[in-house]
């Protein structure tokens, strides 16, 4: 079984730490990162989309209600809040968490709640007989375009925001590093193209390069060029060149034009 794939997030150290060493003795999970702050948090939910995180409520930036405020249209992971404050707890089975860890816990409610949280993702994982009847009994349909990224935190100038996937023309890579250009300014963000290409709505955004992907409703021509290359000229004035090893998407451009 592929293991489940987890996000710690806790603005104490010691939290993250506690949590690591619970969960380096089971095989079913695996952490993939640790966010220290809810802006933090909300970044690498939508980058990573977890199939499980370890929530805490009071931190810097945004609180726990904040997050999952922030991630719920685009990506909804089983959530195990985790706390020193127990007030919160009947808001938190509001937001339907699977278990409300009370700090300090032992490893034994741990224990309880991660098996509480498994069972949740097994159940997840299995279409229901109505589920399984509707798809021999209907046609495939798009994916839910909510699964897609919808809105990108960047960093500028000691401040962080979103920017709507929308407004971005398109995304220019160098090694790990995206620079995302808009009508107004341009963001760096630290990510693969590729990782990035599987999150963005393939009705809007294709790829085009090895270190492009373009926003298509920005397109305002595209001319053959030699070596079945072709030149994509934006409604911006700026040009791209569209490597003949991404032709196919090509589709993608005519159909949106259609």
């Amino acid at each position: 079984m592929t293991p489940y794939r987890t996000l710690l997030i806790d603005d104490e150290l010691s939290a993250r730490e506690v949590l690591q060493v619970y969960l380096q003795a089971e095989p079913s999970v695996v952490v993939t990162g640790e966010a220290a702050n809810g802006t933090e948090a909300v970044r690498m939910i939508l980058q990573q989309r977890p199939d499980l995180i370890f929530l805490d409520i009071q931190m810097p930036e945004l609180d726990g209600f904040d997050v999952l405020r922030e991630i719920w249209a685009y990506h909804k992971p089983v959530v195990v809040f985790t706390t020193a404050y127990d007030q919160y707890a009947l808001k938190a089975f509001e937001v339907n968490a699977v278990d409300y860890l009370l700090k300090p816990f032992n490893d034994l409610r741990f224990y309880q709640a991660l098996e509480r949280a498994k069972e949740w993702l097994r159940r997840q994982s299995q279409p229901s007989v109505d589920a399984l009847l509707g798809q021999l009994n209907t046609v495939a349909v798009p994916a839910d375009s909510a699964a897609y990224l919808r809105r990108m935190l960047v960093k500028e100038n000691g401040r962080m925001f979103f920017v709507d996937t929308g407004e971005i023309r398109y995304f220019d890579a160098e090694g790990n590093y995206i620079t995302l250009h808009t009508s107004r300014n341009r963001y760096t963000i630290y990510d693969s193209l590729t990782n990035l290409e599987t999150q963005l709505d393939p009705l809007d955004f294709v790829r085009i390069h090895r270190s492009y992907i373009i926003n298509v409703n920005y397109i305002k021509e595209v001319e053959t060029h030699y070596n079945g290359d072709y030149v994509v000229r934006l409604q911006s004035g700026e040009v791209l060149k569209w490597t003949r090893n991404y032709r196919d998407n090509l589709k993608a451009f005519y159909g949106k034009s259609r």
